[in-house]
């Protein structure tokens, strides 16, 4: 049985390496894990592959908020510690340490 690792961690905050946005990773498939159309709409020259980390993230760009699913090979660490300032962020996360969120101890 082979173990599945992520480079990423919960609360980790993220950029994307080819297109202008940055976000905070809130939930992790250790694969694919999104519709077969949603794959495809991505252009085959950019498209990642399958067999790797997927992150949820509360992202956002100069003019708006979102969610994106995004795979590991296209996201670098942003250790700006700049705020994220998505709406969601404290309903998911209690607070903000350094350059990263974490979320409340059960």
């Amino acid at each position: 049985m082979t173990t599945k690792t992520a480079k990423f961690s919960m609360g980790n905050v993220v950029k994307h390496k080819h297109f202008d946005f940055r976000g905070v990773i809130y939930d992790v498939d250790f694969e694919f894990n999104n519709s077969e159309e949603w794959y495809q709409s991505i252009p085959k020259d950019v498209r990642p592959r399958k067999n790797q980390p997927y992150y949820h993230l509360l992202a956002e760009n100069n003019e708006i908020t979102y969610e994106a699913y995004v795979s590991e090979q296209n996201l670098i660490l942003d250790d700006s510690e700049e705020p994220i300032r998505h709406p969601l962020i404290n309903e998911i996360f209690s607070g903000k340490k350094g350059s990263g969120y974490f979320k409340p101890s059960n």
